[in-house]
């Protein structure tokens, strides 16, 4: 056994078990299954051209080499990111723990009740300090949070504003740069006319459905903006407010102005800086704008015994019922960043928050009051964090770096620095001396001043928050810890079983993948630093690019959407710009697949496009001759098709390039959905097929961790013509000559992240990542083969092979025994099984994807669960109430109660098969009621009797 081989740790099946396997399903070799599942015509043509392998020893040296090119300047850069000290006991207990950054999205909620109750105690302190009635479980930046704040208020005005086509927003001239650009970037293909300024000289014309206001402004100013609300609100004009979250601990909440949605980032609650990403944004509105809220609510429901329970409310994929009507394409949050930022509001509570912010407030009072006796100006009447002092930026930036410094720069004659919590006394001395030796001052100290700008002025925060006793309990590290571990234990993650979810590629997350995140030469890199200072970022990032590139077979990548679904929305808008650059404005049909993702229609929407559905045909493929149809009957305004491939009924399409062909013959371009990409690389690739441009996931593909539902990672890679088209950014040179604004805030997106898809690329190799796609196609023809006497496929090629995944049917179950297809997913509970996709993309099914890393003893042990569940339903019948399945899961509580009346015996309900005597998990409720959580909706921590 080679131990220093990567592939051998992450590929699950053995060498010695692929015959075995084989022969279950049927064919003499492995190399034979990928004949019959993949169409000739697509194969690749030659090896991906990539490094060799690197073993996880060497990696470890070579990333750690690369992390030394960094250069960790003490930023005070600001502009919505500051250094953060994240808490040890969060760091260890959550950020490097498997139970915590490999679990799913918590749409079975009763084996994630601890990530619900973490993201409950995240919206709590968000809803609290902003004022707001009601907030979502995180987004992605803070500038993409901005623009759904923008789209939610075109969203919902009123009949008269709609009728008159009310298009304008005005945007504070003192937003950040970054946000702008992408509010540019989000407002051109709707329609929305952006109009930025003062504040102080707008007109409130009736031609305006809303404003985005900045508090605290780029540059620091705090601006009392209470009675310019009361005058919008009077002109039916809506108010938005990006606010830093930290200085909201000080400052009057927006919501007790009248502000009707509150945007930020959480970033500063102990999130490393990791040059950009990955951070939790966070969005607050009023409770009527609900159904409009984009991205997940948690909220609180109870359980079939009444217990309280938690559940993801009203959000659940919803782009999958509305489609391309849905509000937002956005359906994920950044969960593992959101549970630390809540986490460290946990363990520092109410007090400890003051003390942070009263610090950092205090420190800049000191570092003003000093610059301003040695003769500066600072501009600001009202600050936080921040002062804009009048100097000369050339000089200062020339010292400043000398000593390992980094300001904001906004003009020659101005600098701006932002404080932090890590500030300390030593650093304010540094920065003193930088500005006193540009004018030959020596012997400069400190002011020790103690005063308080904010405390006795009439924004001060007069409101109590956090008062309830989750953030007064577990200041301790011990009781913190434990209350983590208690967390914990309630959810089910990769570190207990397999999660089969089917196009959610869950699958190892290896732990040399993840160990730099730790290491500060990478986590505390601000994303506006001189692109000297991080020349290890760089190298690693264009590495990547490069290899994503190779890997689709297309001509170039950006890796700044930071997420799938902001992915999609960036690859048709360099299609959109791509037509524009052609005079062809005009093309705005996108065809769109039956089978789509959810967020394939409602990304269409938002790049400008209408979407025209083409019809499956029988055996679940697109039906060709209707594509045809509808690509020529639109050929004068075709812009794209987009087509997940395989598809997302788990098959490769052996007409994929007649169909991509169609669509360039008809002037569009195709968009892939790179969702099924596992099942390419290193054998096909979206380049080979005939696509323009493809997203990928890394959080599924390339081994990002799902970390309960984000962060994700979502690149573009496009062909030739493509190239100029990629995203650019208003601080940092990125992207194409002829580039569309920002996508998302930072130019990298997620950077920190990009490090584990590095790894795993540079640890597989060609040969490991080629081996790992085989295996993916292996252990679903597998599990296949296993459950075909049991449970019908639904799909499958036209040899008989499923791709990475498969779609089993359980609709007639219903019909036959009186049993859901949610009743067989809440009953895998009781198997130690979280159940695999329900009812996507057919209603009444189950999607299964066991990915490349399970073993094969795993496949067994839920091949054996699946096939008792099947002799269950076997034996249930209409009229039973008291069915097996219908009480799944059974939790710990109910199997040892004093009394037992079911007709089945306690060990038929919690131990079904032997493996479960020594690995068993138990649910810590039982299955939650969904339409009584959406009846009374309660999105944040409150005393139980308010809500049961």
């Amino acid at each position: 056994m080679n131990t220093e081989s990567f592939a051998l740790r992450h590929i699950g099946p053995r060498p010695e078990d692929i015959s075995e396997m084989c022969k279950v399903i049927g064919v003499e070799s492995l190399d034979q299954l990928i004949y019959e599942t993949i169409p000739d015509d697509i194969n690749l043509e030659k090896k991906l051209n990539l490094p060799k392998a690197l073993s996880e020893y060497h990696f470890a040296s070579h990333i750690n080499d690369l992390s030394q090119k960094n250069q960790v300047f003490k930023s005070y850069i600001g502009l919505g990111y500051h250094e953060a000290i994240l808490p040890a006991v969060i760091q260890r207990n959550i950020l490097e723990n498997p139970g915590w950054y490999t679990a799913y999205t918590p749409y079975q909620a009763e084996i994630a009740q601890g990530r619900l109750e973490a993201l409950l105690n995240f919206q709590t302190v968000v809803s609290e300090l902003t004022g707001m009635e009601i907030a979502n479980a995180s987004l992605l930046d803070e500038s993409t949070s901005a623009s759904e704040a923008m789209t939610l208020l075109h969203a919902v005005r009123d009949r008269q504003q709609k009728k008159n086509n009310v298009i304008k927003f005005f945007v504070d001239e003192n937003v950040l740069p970054q946000t702008l650009a992408v509010l540019e970037t989000r407002s051109e293909p709707l329609n929305i006319e952006l109009v930025v300024g003062d504040p102080g000289d707008f007109d409130f014309s009736e031609e305006f459905f809303g404003v985005l206001l900045q508090y605290p402004g780029k540059n620091g100013l705090i601006r009392d903006f209470e009675a310019f609300t009361q005058k919008a609100i009077q002109n039916n004009i809506k108010v938005a407010v990006a606010a830093d979250i930290l200085s909201l601990v000080k400052l009057e909440a927006p919501g007790d102005w009248g502000a009707d949605v509150v945007v930020g980032t959480t970033q500063r609650f102990g999130i490393p800086l990791g040059y950009g990403g990955p951070h939790a944004a966070y969005f607050a509105t009023k409770e009527e704008y609900k159904r409009s809220l984009p991205g997940r609510i948690i909220g609180v429901t109870k359980d079939m015994d009444g217990e309280r329970s938690l559940r993801m409310a009203l959000q659940t994929r919803e782009q999958h019922i509305k489609r391309d009507r849905a509000t937002s394409n956005i359906c994920t949050a950044q969960v593992l960043l959101a549970v630390m930022a809540g986490m460290y509001a946990v363990y520092h509570g109410p007090k400890g928050l003051k003390f942070i912010a009263d610090k950092v407030h205090k420190n800049t009072v000191k570092l003003a009051d000093t610059l301003e006796k040695i003769g500066y100006r600072q501009e600001n009447e009202l600050f936080f964090d921040t002062i804009h002092i009048n100097a000369d930026a050339k000089k200062i930036k020339t010292l400043a770096e000398e000593r390992r410094v980094n300001f904001y720069y906004p003009n020659t004659d101005a600098v701006v620095i932002s404080l932090n919590e890590t500030t300390s006394d030593e650093d304010l001395k540094t920065i003193v001396e930088i500005f006193a030796d540009v004018i030959n001052e020596t012997s400069i100290e400190v002011s020790a001043i103690d005063k308080d700008l904010i405390a006795d002025h009439k924004l001060g925060r007069q409101t109590e928050f956090m008062t309830h006793e989750v953030f007064n309990s577990y200041h301790s590290e011990t009781a913190m810890m434990r209350y983590i571990k208690k967390l914990e234990r309630k959810d089910l993650s990769l570190n207990h079983s397999m999660i089969s979810l089917g196009s959610c590629t869950m699958k190892l997350n290896a732990a040399s993948e993840m160990l730099p995140l730790s290491n500060p030469q990478w986590g505390n890199i601000h994303p506006f630093v001189p692109k000297e200072q991080a020349k290890g970022y760089r190298e690693m990032l264009t590495n990547l690019e490069e290899h994503l590139t190779e890997i689709t077979g297309f001509a170039a990548t950006s890796l700044q959407p930071n997420s799938g679904a902001q992915g999609e929305f960036a690859g048709l808008m360099t299609i959109r710009a791509y037509h524009q650059s052609n005079n062809e404005s005009h093309r705005h049909i996108c065809l769109v697949p039956s089978s789509a993702h959810g967020t394939n229609p409602a990304s269409a929407v938002m790049a400008g496009m209408k979407v025209v559905v083409v019809k499956a045909n029988e055996n679940g493929n697109i039906d060709v001759d209707d594509l045809r149809t509808k690509a020529e009957k639109h050929k004068d305004n075709l812009a794209a098709l987009m087509v997940t491939y395989p598809s997302t009924h788990g098959v490769f399409e052996s007409a994929i390039r007649e169909i991509t062909q169609i669509v360039h013959d008809n002037g569009g371009q195709v968009y892939m959905d790179g969702a099924n990409m596992n099942a390419q690389v290193g054998l096909t690739s979206p380049g080979r097929i005939g696509a323009d441009v493809c997203h990928l996931n890394l959080h599924k593909t390339f081994a990002i961790p799902h970390g309960g539902g984000g962060p994700g990672v979502g690149p573009i890679c496009v062909a030739e013509q493509l190239v100029p088209f990629l995203p650019t950014n208003p601080v940092v040179e990125v992207g194409g000559d002829q580039g569309i604004s920002a996508i998302s805030g930072a130019p990298f997106g997620s950077s920190l992240v990009c490090l584990i898809s590095y790894g795993y690329i540079r640890m597989l190799g060609e040969e490991g990542l080629t081996a790992s796609t085989k295996a993916a196609i292996l252990n679903t023809n597998y599990v296949k083969a296993k459950l075909s006497k049991h449970y019908k496929t639904l799909y499958s090629g036209e040899r008989g092979r499923a791709a990475h995944e498969m779609i089993i049917d359980c609709r007639h179950f219903t019909k036959m025994y009186g049993i859901e297809v949610k009743d067989v997913a809440k009953r895998l509970i009781d198997y130690g099984f979280h159940a695999p996709t329900v009812s996507f993309p057919v209603a009444g099914t189950l999607m299964i994807e066991p990915t490349e890393s399970e073993n094969k003893e795993e496949l067994d042990r839920f091949c054996d669960a699946m096939i008792s569940i099947r002799e269950e339903v076997e034996n249930s019948s209409k009229d039973d109430e008291e069915n097996i399945l219908k009480n799944a899961p059974h939790t710990l509580a109910m199997i040892t109660t004093d009394e037992w009346t079911l007709p089945y015996s306690r060990k038929e309900a919690a131990f079904p098969l032997d493996y479960l005597n020594e690995n068993k998990f138990w649910p810590s409720t039982r299955r939650v009621d969904e339409a009584y959580g959406d009846r009374n909706l309660m999105c944040s921590c409150a005393p139980v009797e308010e809500y049961v």
